[in-house]
């Protein structure tokens, strides 16, 4: 093979990856968006859960006012209750996750 068809191969070639790399920071862009989106959507979430165990708490304050007994919680509201200890659990654990991969 010729210099000149050497040096028209390793032109072809940058071309080629100059063009892959503009394709993949294009799509980096579009993750970097994408996750963007979805961190404002579990901070909304986030936001959401916070402000129903703040109404929880408010609910069960108020109805221990009323002076109804724990024992006339329905299943439901006990069901609730352990789903909310879950959920604590959970996010418990997740903060633990985080900080070990600090």
């Amino acid at each position: 093979m010729s210099l000149t068809g050497q040096l028209t191969n390793v032109l072809d070639r940058t071309q080629r990856l100059i063009e892959l790399c503009e394709v993949l920071q294009e799509e980096n862009e579009l993750l970097k968006r994408e996750n963007k989106t979805l961190q404002s959507n579990l901070e909304s979430g986030k936001s959401k859960v916070s402000e129903l165990e703040e109404k929880l708490k408010a609910l069960k304050l108020a109805r221990s006012l009323e002076g109804i007994p724990v024992t006339q919680i329905t299943s439901d509201e006990k069901t609730l209750d352990i789903k909310q200890k879950i959920s604590d659990f959970v996010r418990e654990i997740d903060k633990c996750i985080v900080l070990l991969k600090k």
